[in-house]
């Protein structure tokens, strides 16, 4: 489910930012790589600074997409075996301790990218002379991102369990954690 809506008005803005960010990066790629191509094949020569570009454009669109799908709540997560298996409230405190445990992996990952860029900071790249640690400070920024949309769905959802739904809109409570991780 899409927790975009549930948002307050400055996540709503963040998520927008992260989404632009996507498009304009994505097509900055498609861009760069095709005209490189292009100018390999027809001219017999190529830019030597689109490889890099085009990687360092890729890893923040990685991480930005991936803090883009957690607003989104679509980032996969497999529940047949608890729904099978256990019943509602073991569903929901395990649906629970996994958010838990995505939590701190995303911390962790925050923690360590953090370090590896304040480390690689002082490397630069081969032809645009870009610090490497620009390129690894795509992870911390995309993850802390994604721990803020995550913690935030979380808080929707169990806001969404506590109350009758409204309008006859049950949507959220029937979901019972669903795509939060």
């Amino acid at each position: 489910m899409d927790y975009r809506p549930h948002y307050p008005y400055p996540l709503r803005l963040i998520s927008r930012l992260v989404d632009i960010l996507l498009v304009g990066f994505g097509a900055a790629i498609v861009t760069i790589v095709f005209v490189n191509a292009a100018l390999r094949g027809f001219g017999g020569f190529d830019l030597a600074w689109s490889l890099e570009l085009s990687a360092f454009l890729m890893l923040w669109v990685t991480f930005l997409g991936c803090a883009a799908a957690a607003a989104r709540g679509i980032h996969m997560r497999v529940t047949e075996i608890i729904a099978f298996a256990a019943p509602k409230a073991a569903q929901r405190m395990i649906a629970l301790l996994i958010d838990i445990g995505v939590i701190a992996l995303l911390v962790t990952l925050i923690w360590h990218g953090i370090n590896i860029s304040i480390h690689t900071w002082a490397q630069q790249t081969t032809v645009l002379y870009w610090p490497v640690g620009l390129l690894y400070a795509s992870m911390p920024a995309g993850i802390t991102l994604t721990l803020l949309f995550l913690i935030w769905n979380i808080l929707v959802q169990a806001q969404n369990l506590k109350q009758p739904p409204d309008n006859g809109d049950s949507s959220l409570a029937s979901e019972s954690h669903e795509g939060l991780a």
